[in-house]
């Protein structure tokens, strides 16, 4: 049995679809509220809250391999439950940021959750994947309501993943042998500036979007009031204020691991332009 953790997340539920389309055998989809009919026939769909590890206890009987995002919860006691339901293996979805940036808040916790991983006992994997794609749907009340997209750093490109990147590359370390005590670094196959993602965005609508380029600062206002200012300083470092050649490089990792080209940001945008749209309710992957 497999579990998956946020499962109705961007890579969680890629991940669930992955898995049935390539016969995994049995999975078992975790959310706070699951609803009939959000997974694939055959999906045993169970309910737990990552941040309360004494929920997640039925769950976690008789499962074989746990995939985990980092940071959805109290990742030091899923982490333990996991142990003592004797868990074999455990997928976890940190960041690059852990090796670019290392001395960043949310690095410092990334990497604080691998180590609790690599000292579980359990055999694991831990996936870094870069900036996703879907971190445009930020954007997307705002082209929604003005067809305006307000960013910094506007020509500074970073080689965006498509969250069904790291799904695959998931589903194969949950699956095939080999890739125990494993740490892989993902991206997708180019870089691609803000810019270039809004010009995209707009192709794909078949409307008009501008960029507008904006100051740091108000940026920052921005994100702090919803992230926290620690936070807010530490995307903008990581999406142009301070980027480094481990950032920059693109890698063909998920090419290699699954034999399928890594998605271009091209693919995500035109499979999500119902976030963009007015009036129309989004279903974004």
């Amino acid at each position: 049995m497999i579990l998956i953790a946020g499962a109705t997340g961007n890579i969680g539920g890629a991940l669930v679809r992955e898995l049935r389309a390539h016969g995994a055998g049995p999975v078992r989809a975790l959310s706070r509220a699951p609803e009939p009919g959000a997974f694939p026939e055959g999906v045993e769909c169970w309910a737990g809250d990552l941040g309360d590890a004494g929920s997640l206890r039925p769950a976690l009987e008789g499962v074989r391999a746990l995939f985990l995002p980092a940071g959805l919860g109290a990742d030091a006691e899923v982490i333990g439950a996991a142990r003592r339901a004797r868990v074999e293996h455990l997928v976890l979805v940190s960041s690059l940021t852990v090796q670019s940036h290392p001395h960043l808040g949310p690095a410092r916790a990334n990497a604080e959750t691998e180590r609790l991983v690599q000292d579980s006992g359990m055999a694991w994997t831990v996936l870094r994947p870069t900036q996703f794609a879907s971190n445009t749907l930020w954007w997307a009340d705002s082209v929604r309501a003005h067809g305006t997209v307000r960013v910094p750093y506007a020509d500074i490109g970073l080689p965006t993943i498509h969250p069904a990147d790291v799904a695959a590359v998931a589903r194969v370390a949950l699956t095939e042998p080999g890739h125990h005590g494993r740490t892989y670094a993902l991206t997708g196959p180019e870089r691609i500036t803000p810019r270039r993602q809004v010009a995209t965005l707009a192709a794909a609508l078949g409307r008009e979007v501008r960029c507008a380029e904006t100051t740091r600062e108000e940026a920052h206002r921005t994100m702090a009031a919803l992230l926290g200012a620690e936070v807010a300083d530490a995307v903008l470092d990581v999406t142009g204020g301070d980027v480094n050649d481990e950032l920059l490089a693109v890698r063909d990792t998920v090419s290699a691991l699954t034999g399928s080209p890594a998605r271009t940001f091209h693919q995500w945008a035109a499979e999500n332009t119902a976030a963009f749209r007015p009036d129309v309710t989004p279903v974004p992957r």
